[in-house]
């Protein structure tokens, strides 16, 4: 892309057909313990700089939200630094996020900045990944990610294929300098077997009984799940030099080396035990801000070279 250096995120729908056949390293999976012992999960530091400090999200609506819709993924970003620290209880969105802390530099600490409304498909409906950097350039700042978020009917090139988001970093004017952008597809009308997983029945691997989702919305919630895949990664790996395993093009890195963990107990097509909300039936393990409750996947902990999960 010339001046763009993406890093596709391989997460939990991007690699979901090899979850179901591989087991993953971090599983707790003690049918397989008990024969092997697992090698501890190591992604290595290669020097170069995260994103700390105060991390501004700036976002880019592509095509049509609504209201709701928007507020459901706004108040996750408020949920994982939230103003009021005295209310955060564990599990929590926040306590999800305070592990990134355990990567060098201490913590992340992110707000929600500028955000851009465009409903009449600027750019058409059929993007490239040169197009997201195109809509994500508009609101590069330093220290900041600019998350372009497109809308159900907005198709992109390899959605459902191989991601249903991913990460990169394009060059500013200056010289020298770079800002690191994201993307995230809503798949609730394309492919919400692979990227809204758990919540619906996925397209390979075990048919097991969908979750209910925590805001009665498939397609955001598995945005939400994508968007606290690629903000994770972004922040221990924003240009190409962070904390991965791998090869740089194709890393795993802080939530995309922990496939298909939402809680303990998780096996290839078993999410693992999480939250029920009695009330509505919906699944859950991440409190938020504003009453929300968010299903959040596993995030890798340097400190134990172990996939974390909140429950």
């Amino acid at each position: 892309m010339g001046s763009s250096n993406p890093m596709i995120t391989t997460f939990l729908f991007i690699l979901f057909s090899l979850f179901v056949l591989v087991p993953n390293p971090c599983l707790a999976n003690s049918r397989i313990l008990a024969l092997v012992k697992e090698k501890p999960l190591v992604l290595k530091y290669h020097k170069s700089a995260l994103l700390k400090g105060n991390v501004t999200v700036n976002l880019i609506w592509y095509g049509k939200f609504t209201p709701a819709q928007r507020s459901i993924i706004v108040d996750f970003i408020q949920s994982l630094s939230p103003k009021n620290k005295k209310i955060q209880p564990t599990p929590s969105a926040a306590s999800w996020w305070r592990t990134t802390e355990a990567y060098k530099g201490g913590p992340s600490v992110i707000t929600v900045g500028k955000q851009i409304f465009d409903e009449k498909y600027s750019i058409g409906k059929l993007l490239k990944d040169p197009q997201l950097e195109i809509l994500a350039s508009k609101v590069t700042r330093a220290n900041s990610i600019a998350v372009v978020l497109t809308a159900a009917d907005v198709a992109v090139e390899d959605f459902c294929m191989n991601r249903c988001g991913m990460h990169g970093s394009t060059r500013g004017k200056k010289k020298g300098s770079k800002f690191a952008y994201a993307w995230v597809g809503n798949s609730a009308s394309q492919c919400p077997g692979q990227c809204a997983w758990p919540f619906q029945k996925p397209i390979v691997g075990p048919q097991t009984t969908p979750l209910g989702s925590p805001n009665g919305d498939i397609g955001v919630d598995g945005m939400v799940i994508s968007l606290a895949t690629v903000l994770a990664g972004t922040v221990t790996n924003p240009f190409d030099g962070g904390y991965f395993q791998g090869p740089a093009n194709a890393p795993l890195e802080a939530v995309s080396a922990c496939t298909g963990i939402f809680g303990s107990g998780a096996f290839p097509g078993f999410p693992g035990m999480v939250l029920l909300d009695k009330k509505t039936g919906a699944s859950y393990n991440a409190p938020g801000v504003n009453g929300r409750k968010y299903l959040l996947p596993a995030m890798w902990d340097p400190k134990t070279s172990t996939c974390k999960t909140l429950v």
